[in-house]
């Protein structure tokens, strides 16, 4: 069952739903908790040009919600938080600083008054995007942070609640985010790969040691959400990703 099978079989206690239009950020997976009395609203998006995953996490009861990494189409992005009657976004979360990931954060920013979420070891480098690289990718410089975390921390939105996991190595703060049986990777795994360590402050050893330490460490049938469309699936899981990820093996 080391397959899409197994995976699936994994979001045994959630509903899947598959949306794809051309003219607003392609919704590849939608999921509502199902079991007990949890009112989490979970919504994985395509943005941009660069096969960025964005996130959408949401509380139903509260209304309140939250992006990871939304680098474009803001405004079909808030289309979809009213859909499911998230009436605040409350934060902006980045996964790490590069400019693919960051990119949306003004406008976000401007459209809803959330607060950019990132960890500390990425903060100096958020407004610091040089201006060639702003130029390649059109991009728009993020505002600086209001709120910066470190391993351990806790982000809330209702009654969900996120833990920050320092992944460092493809970034010197690059966060994983872990919630009830589901980790948002960012990247630093992806499905059936990892990151980049060829940047300015990247590390292979560091990154692998995240991955070991930190990610596989996770139980297996922890959903793996990755920060790109560069696999065979949209998600993977922990126990698939240490036994068949070519650069990680568990």
């Amino acid at each position: 069952m080391d397959s899409v099978e197994h995976i699936l079989k994994s979001l045994n206690n959630f509903v899947k739903k598959k949306i794809c239009r051309s003219d607003q950020p392609s919704i590849i997976l939608i999921l509502k908790a199902l079991n007990s009395e949890e009112t989490m609203i979970v919504k994985q998006f395509e943005v941009g040009s660069f096969s960025v995953f964005c996130y959408l996490i949401g509380d139903e009861e509260t209304k309140e919600g939250l992006f990871i990494d939304p680098s474009d189409h803001a405004d079909e992005l808030l289309k979809e938080a009213k859909k499911n009657g998230l009436n605040e976004i409350k934060y902006i979360v980045n996964t790490h600083c590069h400019v693919d990931h960051i990119m949306g954060n003004a406008e976000m920013k401007r459209k809803t008054g959330a607060k950019i979420v990132i960890h500390e070891g990425d903060a100096p480098y958020l407004t610091r995007t040089p201006p060639d690289l702003l130029m390649m990718f059109s991009a728009t410089p993020s505002p600086p942070a209001d709120v910066l975390v470190k391993d351990g921390d806790l982000i809330r939105v209702g009654n969900v609640v996120l833990k920050v996991l320092h992944t460092p190595g493809h970034s010197p703060g690059g966060m994983s985010l872990y919630v009830d049986g589901m980790v948002f990777t960012g990247d630093t795994l992806f499905v059936g790969s990892v990151g980049r360590t060829d940047f300015p402050g990247s590390s292979w050893d560091v990154m692998e040691a995240s991955i070991r330490k930190k990610l596989y460490t996770l139980p297996g049938d922890t959903i793996v959400f990755p920060g790109h469309n560069y696999g065979s699936s949209p998600t993977s899981t922990i126990q698939y990703e240490r036994r068949h990820n070519p650069f990680v093996r568990g």
